[in-house]
């Protein structure tokens, strides 16, 4: 589980370069395209631009190289021609990017257009939720403490969060132990060691945290058919506490751990 200082150079490259992904996405409208069709512009970004390899393109036998979740998809939205990216819509956008060997993944969602308040309010309870749980991180702390922090702040704002998928540790492998979960108590689970890396990524539901699996055997959706939204970042243990690794230009960490 523990990265040596170059195998945390190799990661730290894939992770600027995953950035710049959804840093070109920020300047797209993504409104009125389809869902396969951002799924398109990022594989031609991902192999072109980056000279890099989409990770999760034939990972499980999954055709493409981003999970595309609109509005009351969970989690694994499958990229689709029909399916077309509206206002007032809120998607998450989860993609992965290898260089070298080493694997970085993040996702944001996205707010399209006129979004109604209760849908922005999620979206901003989700990435609050995210950066919670990242504040817990540095060497000797728990897994617990991670979860604890991501749930406790949903549960304060009035939603759930989504038990049936967690972070995971990530390096030459797309899922590598630890398991990251979402919730938990404080003082409890694996210690944090300097040179872990793993990913911190709550799914924050609007209603009941419980989840379906539709018939393509990939999306998943909040049982109630209510709004669902996603953060994650790949994050480093240092020496002092955390680095986070697919960090975007424009993003200013929020690391207060109260």
């Amino acid at each position: 589980m523990v990265k040596t200082p170059e195998e945390l150079a190799l990661m730290r490259a894939s992770g600027r370069l995953l950035a710049s992904v959804f840093e070109m996405l920020d300047g797209l409208d993504l409104a009125g395209l389809s869902t396969l069709q951002v799924n398109d512009l990022v594989d031609r970004f991902i192999t072109g631009d980056l000279a890099a390899r989409p990770a999760s393109k034939g990972q499980y036998g999954y055709e493409y190289v981003l999970n595309c979740s609109r509005n009351h998809v969970v989690c694994h939205g499958v990229p689709d021609p029909g399916e077309i990216i509206a206002d007032g819509d809120i998607v998450n956008l989860d993609i992965t990017l290898e260089k070298d060997g080493f694997i970085a993944d993040s996702s944001k969602t996205y707010v399209i257009g006129n979004a109604s308040p209760a849908a922005r309010r999620l979206v901003r309870i989700a990435q609050a939720a995210m950066w919670k749980g990242i504040a817990q991180v540095r060497p000797g702390a728990r897994l617990g403490d991670i979860g604890y922090a991501i749930e406790r702040h949903a549960k304060r704002n009035g939603c759930s969060v989504v038990r049936d998928y967690c972070g995971h540790g990530i390096g030459r492998e797309m899922h590598e132990e630890p398991q990251v979960l979402n919730f938990g108590r404080p003082g409890t689970g694996g210690t944090l060691r300097e040179g872990m890396v793993f990913t911190v990524e709550p799914m924050v539901n609007q209603g009941t945290r419980q989840t379906a699996t539709e018939a393509d055997g990939w999306t998943v959706v909040t049982a109630d058919g209510k709004l669902s939204a996603q953060f994650e970042h790949t994050v480093a243990v240092t020496a002092t506490g955390v680095e986070v690794l697919t960090l975007r230009s424009d993003e200013t960490p929020m690391l207060g751990r109260g």
